[in-house]
């Protein structure tokens, strides 16, 4: 079975639990077909680059996967057919990283100093502590 790499994207709409549920929704579709997901990392809500089908953000998702073509292409064809993904890529990989991708680590960054000042990121406001 080959290696790989999936991130997709999702609408800005949906809510976390419902962006995390496309992430078991596509981990079946690949167990279904042969394959497993030896990691997923759910990104967060991030802006986009530029405007996707009238979409200034988007949730992030990465799948690291084993499994035959056809289950990856089966995943593919069915995150084609979803409205709620707005863009999506697999790449084949040598081997699946064991530690969390530099996404992670930036969100883990960001929450370390959040903590140090103070500051609540889901709801963007600065905790008084008076």
């Amino acid at each position: 079975m080959a290696l790989y790499e999936s991130v997709f994207i999702a609408r800005q709409d949906l809510s976390q639990t419902q962006a995390e549920s496309l992430i078991g929704k596509f981990e079946k579709i690949i167990k279904d077909n042969g394959g497993k997901v030896a990691n997923h990392e759910y990104w967060g809500l991030r802006t986009l680059a530029y405007l996707i089908k009238k979409n200034k953000k988007g949730h992030y998702a990465m799948l690291n996967i084993d499994a035959p073509v056809n289950a990856v292409q089966e995943m593919e064809r069915q995150m084609r057919f979803d409205e709620d993904v707005l863009r999506f890529i697999s790449i084949k990989v040598d081997e699946l990283s064991k530690e969390p991708s530099i996404m992670m680590h930036q969100r883990n960054k960001e929450a370390q100093i959040a903590a140090e000042f103070g500051v609540d990121l889901e709801k963007k406001e600065v905790k008084n502590e008076a």
